[in-house]
C-alpha cells in the first residue's frame, strides 16, 4: 500500500462568505433534518467519536446512533492491483508514540458540502486528482434521510477505487471496543448491499451508481485515536467494523457515487446526491438574498437550518447543539425566536410552539425531551417561562391571531395558574407576588452546572431572570385580556423592584434569598433589562447595560460572573470537574449577546439610538472570526473568560454549534435592523 503526499488544509468554497484559510482541526457539520448530522475536520482526521460522515437518529431511539464513521479510500489505476494503491485515509493510531503522521492527506475545497481533493501519483507515476463529495439528503414527506458520497475525477486517466466503509452501529455517545458476534451476512439486492450486523437496528443499504463490486470480507480497523475526547478526559481509544470493500470505476473525468440509507435501499444514487446538493445550494442562495452585505449574517442564517428537525410523530422541534446535545426545552424555547421570527419564518415558530403543547405538564415543560411525556425530564423551572416569552415574541411579530386565541395564551394562562397553585422543583408564588425556584441541591435555572459537591452557582430562592420571565408572562396575560392577571402584575412590578433594584449599585441583584438580595454580577441582570414587559425604567435599564458593558461585556459575548469576584474562573478547560467549576464562573457566552443588544437599544437615550446601534453593529461583526474556527457557519458554545494574552482572541470551548447562540446572534442582527 502506497501514501500519498501530504498537503496543507486549502479554503472553503460552496459558501456565501467567500474562501478564507481555515484551520486543519475546524470542524463543518450537515443536518439530515431527523436530529442527524454529519460531523469531520478540515483536514478529514477524526479528533473525536462524534466525527463520522453519518450520525443517524432513527425512529423513535432516544440517542443517535453512529453509522458510517469513516471511508478508507484507496487509489489505483484503471488495470492496476490493489497492492499498488494509494491510501487515502487520514486517521491516528493508539499504538504509536505520540502525534502520529497521517497516512494520507488533501485539502478541503468546500465545506456546504464538504469536499475534499486528493492528489499524487499512482503507482506507475501517474498523476491523478480526486474529489470526495459528502451531503445528507434531508427528510421530506415522503423521502427518510440518506447519506451520498461522491467522487470526481478531475485527473486525465480513469482511475480503480477501492472503497472500505468504516462503520460503527452503536450509540454514538460510547466508543466501544470491537465487538464479536456481529454478524457478517450480507444481503444483495441489485447494485445494492445491505448490512445487519446487530440485531436491534434496521439494515443499512448501499447503493451504487456507477460500474461497481461488492466483496463481502468483515474486519475490525483496531486502534483509532481520538486526541480531542482524550483532552476532555473521555475514553478516547475506539474501533470501528467494515463488512467489506466496494470496487468502483472512475473515468476521467467522471464521477461515481455511493448512497447509505436505512430499511430500503437509494434507487438512484446519481439523483440523490443532485437533490441534496440541490437543495442545500437553494439555502445558501437563500442567505445571501437575504443579506447580501452582511457576510457574516449569511453564514449565521444558513448555520440556522441544523437545529430544526423531525421528531416522532413527525413534531417540529429544535435540537440544542452539536455534536452531543439534543431537545431541550430552555434551549428550544431561548432560540427559536432567533431562528425563525428573526428570518421571517412565522410558520416554523408556530409549528414549534403548538408541538410542545402536549408536552406541557403541571405547568412545566421538559428541559430534555423524549420519545414522548413519559421518557421525557422535567428538571427546568424556566422552560416553560422562556416557552412563554417565545409565544410573546411570536405575537409581536405578527402570529397566527387564531393560534394565539385559541391554543397558545390558553397555554399560558395554564402556566401562570400552575404557578400560582404551586407545583414541582420548588416553584411557588410567594405573598409577594414573585416566584420561588429551585433548591439547595437544585439549580433549575439556565446556570446548572453540577460536580459531586453539588451546585456550583447556587441559585436557590428567586433568581432574576426568572421572576423577569414571570413578570412578563402576567402583563402579556393582561394586555390579551386575562383580567384576572392585572393585579397579579403590578404586585409582582413593585416587589421585583423593590427586592432586585440596588440602588447604591446602579444595577441588579442575581437572586433574592433568605430574605436578602444577592449582589454578585452575573448576566442575569441583562436578561431582566432586555424584556419589553418589563417594571425597570429606561434608566434602570441603562444603569444594568452600564454595569454589564464594565464588568461582563468580551468580544465574544458576556461573562457568567465579574473578573472583579474571588470566585471569578477565566479559563474554560481541562476535564470534566473543571470544566463543570468553570462553566458559569467567568465563562463566556455568545448567545447572552442577544439580550444584552436588546437592553441597550431599550436602555439609549432616543438621540443616542443610532450612535447606539452603530457601536453594537461592530461588537457582532467583530464574532464573525468565528465563524471559521471551530464549528463553520457557527458561535462556538462558550469562551474563556478571559485571553490568555492581550493580542489572542478568546479561546473556544464545549460544543462548536449551538441553537442559542446561532438564534440570538440572528434576533440581535434583526433587533438592529
Amino acid at each position: 500500500m502506497h501514501h500519498a503526499a501530504e498537503s496543507s488544509a486549502g479554503s472553503p468554497a460552496g459558501s456565501p462568505a467567500g474562501a478564507v484559510p481555515l484551520p486543519p482541526e475546524a470542524e463543518y457539520l450537515l443536518t439530515d433534518g431527523r436530529g442527524g448530522y454529519l460531523l469531520q475536520c478540515v483536514d478529514d482526521l477524526p479528533r473525536r467519536r462524534y466525527h463520522g460522515f453519518w450520525i443517524a437518529r432513527l425512529p423513535d431511539a432516544a440517542k443517535r446512533t453512529m453509522v458510517v464513521a469513516h471511508l478508507h479510500e484507496q487509489v489505483a489505476g484503471k488495470d492496476q492491483p490493489q497492492g499498488g494503491a494509494i491510501s487515502l485515509l487520514h486517521a491516528h493510531w493508539s499504538d504509536l508514540p505520540g502525534p502520529s503522521a497521517p497516512m494520507a492527506a488533501g485539502e478541503c475545497v468546500a465545506h456546504r458540502p464538504p469536499t475534499r481533493r486528493s492528489r499524487g501519483r499512482l503507482a506507475d507515476g501517474q498523476p491523478f486528482l480526486l474529489d470526495r463529495t459528502a451531503v445528507l439528503l434531508r427528510v421530506a414527506a415522503g423521502r427518510e434521510p440518506a447519506l451520498l458520497v461522491r467522487w470526481h475525477n478531475r485527473g486525465e486517466v480513469p482511475l480503480r477505487l477501492f472503497v472500505r466503509p468504516l462503520l460503527g452501529m452503536h450509540d454514538v455517545d460510547q466508543l466501544p471496543p470491537a465487538r464479536d458476534g456481529l454478524a457478517e451476512q450480507v444481503l444483495t439486492a441489485g447494485a445494492s448491499w445491505g448490512f445487519r450486523p446487530v440485531a436491534d437496528l434496521p439494515p443499512l443499504w448501499l447503493s451504487v451508481g456507477g460500474v461497481a463490486a461488492f466483496v463481502a470480507e468483515a474486519t475490525h480497523y483496531r486502534g483509532f485515536l481520538y486526541a480531542t475526547d482524550r483532552d476532555r478526559g473521555y475514553d478516547h481509544l475506539g474501533d470501528r467494523w467494515s463488512p467489506g470493500q466496494l470496487d468502483l470505476l472512475v473515468p476521467a473525468g467522471g464521477t461515481a457515487t455511493i448512497a447509505f440509507a436505512f430499511d430500503a435501499a437509494v434507487e438512484d444514487p446519481d439523483a440523490a446526491f443532485a437533490t441534496a446538493t440541490a437543495e442545500l445550494a437553494e439555502r445558501t442562495a437563500a442567505a445571501v438574498a437575504a443579506h447580501p452585505h452582511e457576510p457574516a449574517r449569511q453564514r449565521l442564517w444558513c448555520g440556522a437550518d441544523a437545529f430544526p428537525y423531525r421528531a416522532r410523530g413527525d413534531r417540529l422541534g429544535v435540537l440544542a447543539g452539536f455534536p452531543w446535545f439534543g431537545e431541550w426545552g430552555r434551549d428550544v424555547f431561548l432560540a427559536l425566536p432567533g431562528l425563525t421570527l428573526a428570518r421571517g419564518d412565522l410558520a416554523t415558530c408556530a409549528a414549534v410552539l403548538r408541538g410542545a403543547l402536549p408536552f406541557l405538564r403541571g405547568g412545566l415543560l421538559p428541559n430534555i425531551y423524549g420519545r414522548d411525556v413519559a421518557d421525557s425530564h422535567y428538571g427546568s423551572c424556566d422552560a416553560a417561562l422562556w416557552f412563554a416569552l417565545a409565544v410573546q415574541r411570536y405575537a409581536d411579530a405578527g402570529g397566527d391571531r387564531q393560534l394565539l386565541r385559541d391554543e397558545l395564551v390558553p397555554a399560558l394562562a395554564t402556566i401562570a395558574d400552575a404557578y400560582l397553585a404551586g407545583t414541582g422543583l420548588g416553584l411557588r408564588v410567594d405573598a409577594a407576588g414573585l416566584l420561588d425556584a429551585g433548591g439547595p441541591e437544585l439549580n433549575a435555572t439556565w446556570m446548572d452546572a453540577q460536580t459531586r459537591h453539588g451546585p456550583v452557582t447556587p441559585r436557590q430562592g428567586q433568581p432574576v431572570e426568572i421572576q423577569a420571565l414571570w413578570y412578563a408572562l402576567l402583563a402579556f396575560l393582561a394586555d390579551a385580556g386575562e383580567s384576572s392577571f392585572v393585579a397579579r402584575r403590578d404586585r409582582a412590578g413593585a416587589a421585583f423592584l423593590a427586592r432586585f433594584w440596588l440602588a447604591d449599585g446602579d444595577y441588579l441583584a442575581d437572586r433574592w434569598s433568605d430574605g436578602a438580595p444577592d449582589r454578585t454580577v452575573r448576566p442575569n441582570m441583562v436578561l431582566a433589562a432586555a424584556l419589553p414587559r418589563s417594571p425597570l425604567r429606561r434608566a434602570q435599564r441603562a444603569g444594568v447595560v452600564a454595569k454589564a458593558t464594565a464588568e461582563l461585556v468580551t468580544p465574544r459575548g458576556l461573562r457568567t460572573l465579574s473578573p472583579h469576584d474571588p470566585r471569578y474562573e477565566p479559563r474554560y478547560g481541562g476535564g470534566i470537574e473543571a470544566r463543570d467549576f468553570a462553566y458559569h464562573q467567568g465563562t463566556v457566552w455568545p448567545w447572552l449577546a442577544g439580550s444584552y443588544v436588546e437592553a441597550a437599544l431599550a436602555a439609549a437615550h432616543p438621540a443616542e439610538r443610532a450612535a447606539t446601534a452603530t457601536h453594537l453593529r461592530a461588537w457582532l461583526d467583530g464574532m464573525s472570526a468565528e465563524l471559521d474556527r471551530a464549528g463553520l457557519d457557527h458561535v462556538s458554545e462558550v469562551f474563556d473568560g478571559s485571553a490568555q494574552a492581550p493580542d489572542q482572541a478568546p479561546r473556544p470551548g464545549g460544543t462548536i454549534a449551538q441553537a442559542w447562540n446561532t438564534g440570538e446572534l440572528l434576533r440581535a442582527w434583526a433587533l438592529l435592523d
